[in-house]
């Protein structure tokens, strides 16, 4: 019988290592064309993209052809949506606006069988052809909360005791907003708060993540992050602005 598969972005946190993720993957073929580059992970939308159901299935197939694990966000901090991606095949999720300490609990309860957890008794696609599924799944299921609140900033040191989830996330975006920055996460007060909840996620042994580009990729690494993540839609605009001004310097009128 088939083991169950290795979740490779779990086994290298678990490990020290980086994970290198990568989102804006809304179709199974984007999936296949970017698999050999070599990416960890990657990270589905099912929050704000246009990922279903059905969708979800051949994402996290593709990905299990190159060896990445499959990461859903999904849109609440609900056990049956948790509980229905995971059976869709995503080897992880990514939980929105965790600001205390019980919604943390609940998140990786809610992915977790018994004893850690009361995830829905039902394999789903990663189970096919495994046997005693649901006593391994636990060790390959990957947890993450996103902190995107300052109320979840408030309450960080609590959150950070929360057994059973891999990653922390501080997430700019939406903390910016609710600092009174919307739109502005390069804001001096925003940034100190980033910085400051990264320093805290990595003091207390806990793994911290973060959203990245190629310009501050770097300083994230020497703060400790070892979850990033990065869209590949960044690096197709620039490239093909700079086609287009190509063109644009080198027609003859």
């Amino acid at each position: 019988m088939p083991t169950i598969r290795e979740n490779k972005a779990k086994t290298k946190l678990q490990q020290g290592q980086v994970v290198a993720t990568i989102s804006g993957l809304h179709s199974s073929d984007i999936v296949d064309f970017l698999g050999p580059v070599g990416f960890d992970a990657a990270w589905f939308e099912g929050e704000h993209g246009p990922v279903d159901w059905d969708v979800l299935g051949d994402l996290t197939r593709a990905c299990d052809l190159w060896g990445m694990a499959s990461i859903t966000r999904v849109a609440a901090n609900e056990p049956w949506l948790i509980t229905r991606t995971l059976d869709r095949g995503s080897m992880g999720i990514v939980v929105p606006h965790v600001n205390t300490r019980a919604q943390a609990e609940a998140a990786a309860q809610s992915a977790k069988y018994a004893p850690l957890g009361y995830r829905g008794m039902f394999g789903g696609r990663q189970a096919f052809g495994v046997a005693d599924y649901v006593h391994q799944a636990n060790d390959q299921t990957l947890v993450v909360v996103l902190i995107e609140e300052l109320e979840a900033l408030k309450n960080l040191d609590e959150i950070l005791r929360v057994d059973y989830i891999d990653v922390f996330f501080v997430a700019p975006s939406d903390l910016s907003q609710t600092m009174g920055h919307i739109g502005n996460t390069g804001h001096p007060d925003v940034q100190k708060a980033i910085d400051e909840a990264i320093a805290k996620i990595v003091s207390s042994g806990r793994i911290a993540g973060t959203l990245v580009n190629d310009d501050n990729l770097a300083g994230y690494l020497d703060k400790g992050v070892k979850f990033v993540m990065t869209s590949w839609n960044g690096w197709v605009t620039r490239g093909a602005t700079q086609f287009m001004a190509n063109v644009a310097a080198n027609v003859r009128t």
